[in-house]
């Protein structure tokens, strides 16, 4: 049993009393936007990718955090009135 072009119409018809004109150009337009969405996405993927940035060993910034941690005394501030 195969669908024939008169039951397409008799389903396209219900659809369209069911939804209405405005919901349906409203569902295909967010179904276009989707598709393009999607496309673009294909697109920068199949690009040259960027290499990541380069994370280099934090001997420094423990130095820096070690000197931190030894004088627990805070800044003094030169806004403050006194």
């Amino acid at each position: 049993m195969s669908v024939g072009p008169l039951q397409l119409i008799v389903v396209a018809l219900l659809i369209l009393v069911l939804f209405g004109r405005g919901r349906i150009s409203e569902m295909m337009g967010d179904f276009g936007k989707g598709i393009k969405s999607f496309k673009e996405g294909m697109s920068e993927e199949s690009s040259a990718p960027k290499p990541a940035p380069r994370i280099e060993s934090g001997a420094r910034d423990t130095d820096a955090a070690a000197k931190t941690a030894a004088d627990p005394a805070p800044a003094e501030r030169s806004d403050t009135a006194q």
